[in-house]
């Protein structure tokens, strides 16, 4: 898949130019291709726009979640915790004035991408579920992503960041549900548990 192409092909219909369309990429490339970024960066947009591809059937506002997908981390500081509003903010504020994209929808999904919790809109119970899939996945690719999580945070020693990402960890276990999508939970759900609550164990 051609991100570039995807990502050109969403914001030429609903108001930037091609000279900001090509701006707003290499921005964006910029921004998710930092050094610090293990994890979230590019692929991991990636990886959400191939599972948005899979469900767009399902999607009421495909424009806006897919939107929401490539900015939803452009903000990443892992001393932050208010990345998820920062990269809100940012999207808001650069659409174009004469838009058809629904700007408070678009804030709202991405600032759901902090506590995935369930929401009454729909499509942001489907955009919360992409961002989670890499939970679900085979052992030696989870190991590889909570390896990646654990290099954007290597500014924390080992007694700070293991008990902060176990506690994280464990708000998941403590939900009822981790997906928040009937597709997911039924694909996902346990394959999820089991990764989560093995690399708990690995935390000590």
């Amino acid at each position: 898949m051609n991100l570039k192409q995807k990502f050109s092909g969403l914001l030429a219909p609903i108001g930037f130019d091609e000279n900001e369309i090509e701006r707003n990429w290499l921005d964006l490339e910029t921004t998710y291709s930092t050094k610090s970024r293990h994890y979230h960066n590019l692929t991991h947009i990636k990886d959400m726009v191939e599972c948005f591809e899979i469900y767009l059937d399902k999607l009421q506002f495909p424009n806006e979640v897919l939107f929401s997908i490539f900015y939803h981390d452009y903000v990443y500081k892992s001393s932050k915790k208010d990345n998820e509003l920062k990269s809100a903010e940012y999207a808001v504020k650069i659409l174009p004035k004469e838009t058809n994209l629904n700007s408070q929808l678009v804030f709202d999904m991405i600032c759901a991408t902090q506590l995935h919790q369930h929401n009454e809109i729909e499509d942001i119970n489907w955009l919360i579920d992409f961002d989670l899939k890499v939970l679900a996945r085979d052992w030696d690719d989870y190991k590889i992503y909570f390896e990646q999580i654990r290099k954007e945070y290597r500014i924390y020693p080992d007694f700070l960041y293991k008990p902060g990402r176990a506690k994280a960890l464990k708000h998941f276990l403590d939900n009822e549900f981790i997906f928040q999508t009937e597709e997911f939970r039924k694909l996902y759900e346990e394959k999820a548990r089991v990764n989560i609550k093995k690399e708990i164990l690995l935390l000590g």
